[in-house]
């Protein structure tokens, strides 16, 4: 018998109030993460990544709001909650690491009193208990338990990425959500804090969900790969199935646009202009603009999300009705 989602996301649909009216910048997300799985959120800047993860975690304020939809965590839809039943879940359950660690840790307190400020929050008040666990953690990141004493400035941006994840790690939470942890960082930082990462998954057996801007991030550690584009799933499906046969044409485009160090010497293209302004989105597909397979049916038909072998896809050339009009050829 197949266990239940760890966390369900249906329809969920996040705008933004301005002096011009409603920009819906997450549009009817439906996500499953299963336990102890790893997923990547991947996409260009201005997509909907942070906010969709913002909308998962409970963590959106004004002018932002969720609309529709729900996040069921646990068996429970954290968006009717109210704020003392979400802190209640939050650290314990689930946690978020930021994206600037610099910004999210408090400047003028050490790395053991924001430890501590969590621990009395959810009432663990027995100092050498938590004493205890701090050191732990701090060991299970990489740190020195020295660096406990030191402020966020003292430490470097590796250490403070690590401290915020072992932070986050203080009550072994079921998952933990992470946006853009690594963006501060240079490559072999990245790549050594991303292997931190999957190892602790793997050890301690929590789930991730992890949003970044770069495909190349999450190749080799996420088990299922988000798509998105225009506030919109592009592509859902497993990690290595996106990378090895992307079904739609802007995860073929993200693919081209970084370069890959093993194999010929490719030329990388990328993709040509850049993501439409989401208070007036193209009618049809939101690629349409950019795509290069774009055909008549795309400039006003709205894609689903369609079965695309291993994963599905948000582009008509996967909808069994529009056979005919591809036959028919580009427009472009």
């Amino acid at each position: 018998m197949q266990s239940a989602p760890l966390l369900e996301v249906d329809g969920l649909r996040v705008e933004y109030a301005t002096a011009h009216g409603s920009v819906v910048a997450v549009v009817d997300v439906d996500l499953q993460v299963e336990p102890q799985s790893f997923v990547g959120i991947v996409g260009e800047s201005g997509c909907g990544k942070s906010t969709l993860l913002f909308g998962i975690a409970q963590l959106l304020s004004p002018p932002a709001a969720i609309t529709a939809g729900s996040v069921t965590f646990r068996g429970s839809n954290l968006v009717t909650m109210t704020e003392k039943q979400l802190n209640v879940l939050r650290w314990e359950h689930y946690s978020v690491v930021m994206q600037s660690a610099m910004n999210a840790l408090n400047p003028v307190k050490s790395i053991r009193a924001q430890f501590d400020d969590a621990f009395a929050a959810h009432g663990h008040t027995s100092s050498s208990e938590n004493d205890r666990r701090s050191t732990e953690v701090m060991k299970l990141v990489g740190i020195d338990p020295i660096h406990l004493k030191s402020y966020a400035h003292q430490l470097s941006g590796g250490m403070r990425q690590r401290a915020m994840i072992a932070m986050a790690l203080l009550f072994t939470p079921e998952l933990i959500i992470m946006d853009e942890p690594t963006s501060a960082l240079d490559v072999v930082g990245q790549r050594s804090l991303m292997a931190q990462i999957k190892r602790l998954q793997q050890e301690l057996g929590f789930a991730v969900i992890f949003v970044t801007h770069d495909m190349s991030l999450v190749s080799h550690f996420s088990d299922q790969l988000v798509v998105m584009y225009a506030g919109q799933i592009a592509e859902l499906g497993p990690t290595r199935a996106v990378f090895d046969h992307p079904a739609h044409p802007y995860s073929q485009g993200l693919l081209d646009a970084f370069p890959s160090i093993r194999g010929p010497r490719v030329e990388l293209t990328g993709i040509p202009g850049s993501p439409p302004d989401l208070s007036s989105p193209p009618a049809g597909c939101r690629f349409n603009p950019r795509c290069p397979r774009v055909f008549s049916d795309c400039l006003t038909v709205e894609p689903g999300l369609y079965d695309a072998g291993e994963t599905t896809a948000r582009c008509l050339l996967h909808a069994v009705d529009t056979a005919k009009s591809t036959r028919e050829g580009s427009i472009r």
